[in-house]
């Protein structure tokens, strides 16, 4: 987004000195002449020049051309965007957890029997080896045990001090330092062509509303997660909702369509992800009867960020990647086609 407003100054510059040129020459500026000037911004600057970058700008051009056969009118342009992997980093494990996991460890003093009972223990002990042999089930109770039990305000400042000075371990960065500034880019250039952007996540969506729409510029009802069960209480007159220690809406996989369905009411026509767990909204996005466009970020680049897929415990991209090279959908080399990863 800053090299989006460098642009646009940059842009207002050049088009003050063209027009007092033209003005002192007593030649009128034509439309023709002032869209020739705005198309030379580039609305991706830092995505490498190729086919990809080309394949995303030629889609947004033709679908919002009138003159087009494939125009796609206003209301219809759905952009839906995984989170974890694809809008921001997901190594060694989701950072959602590692807020699971310090809110384990803030809670230790009001639940001494964690320390001789699992999956708590091992968390006490920083002991992932023996953290990731329980399981499903242990990773539910540490996320039952660290996201239930409050009210919806409650839990909202929790995750707002957290992600305010939360570091990852081996970047050093603030977890909102480790988003893409590709796909920021990516995001802002689908809002100027009048595309309203949601994030589909696997991830709690009350985990990603605090700081979504300052981060990506998605406001707080465009972000879909998975979601535990909530009911409100009157409070005696200070109403409030409870976070319940029951699943809701496990918006993964098959998760994903059912929560567009859900929250949005109509199929997206632009969809990016960058897993197998991602199939599933893809492939709701190609039966759109207007035009689609499919996008994959393939984590590539192992200075830079990772670089893993088939074989990864974080971010599987196996399945998808066949089907997605079968079907001649987008996949987006994070090492070929981004001249930056984090902004």
């Amino acid at each position: 987004m800053k090299f989006k407003a460098i642009n646009i100054i940059v842009l207002s510059i050049f088009l003050c000195s063209f027009i007092a040129c033209k003005q002192n020459t007593t030649e009128a500026i034509t439309e023709a002449e002032v869209t020739t000037v705005v198309e030379q911004a580039d609305p991706l600057p830092s995505w490498n020049d190729g086919k990809t970058k080309k394949a995303i700008i030629e889609y947004v051009t033709d679908v919002t051309t009138k003159e087009s056969a494939n125009f796609i009118p206003i209301a219809d342009r759905i952009a839906t965007f995984d989170n974890d992997g694809t809008l921001w980093s997901e190594q060694p494990i989701y950072f959602q957890f590692f807020f699971a996991l310090d809110r384990i460890k803030t809670m230790a003093p009001e639940h001494p029997e964690w320390k001789s009972k699992q999956p708590f223990k091992a968390v006490l002990e920083n002991n992932m080896e023996e953290l990731m042999k329980q399981g499903e089930k242990g990773l539910l109770q540490i996320v039952m045990a660290t996201h239930a039990g409050t009210t919806t305000d409650e839990f909202e400042n929790l995750v707002t001090d957290w992600i305010a000075t939360a570091q990852h371990p081996t970047k050093k960065k603030l977890f909102t330092e480790m988003v893409f500034q590709p796909m920021l880019e990516l995001l802002q250039y689908l809002r100027d062509n009048d595309f309203k952007t949601f994030i589909v996540s696997g991830g709690g969506i009350e985990f990603m509303r605090p700081w979504a729409e300052e981060v990506y510029g998605i406001p707080k009802n465009q972000v879909i997660g998975s979601s535990v069960k909530t009911e409100y209480d009157y409070n005696n007159g200070s109403p409030i909702i409870k976070r319940l220690p029951a699943i809701d809406l496990v918006d993964d996989k098959e998760g994903k369509p059912v929560g567009i369905n859900r929250y949005i009411g109509r199929k997206p026509v632009f969809a990016a992800g960058n897993s197998d767990g991602d199939i599933q909204m893809l492939r709701w996005t190609d039966a759109n009867k207007h035009k689609t466009f499919k996008l994959y970020v393939h984590h590539t680049d192992a200075n830079r960020e990772w670089a893993y897929d088939r074989k990864s415990h974080i971010g599987t991209f196996d399945k998808a990647l066949d089907e997605a090279t079968e079907k001649g959908w987008t996949i987006a080399s994070m090492k070929d086609d981004w001249k930056v990863v984090y902004p």
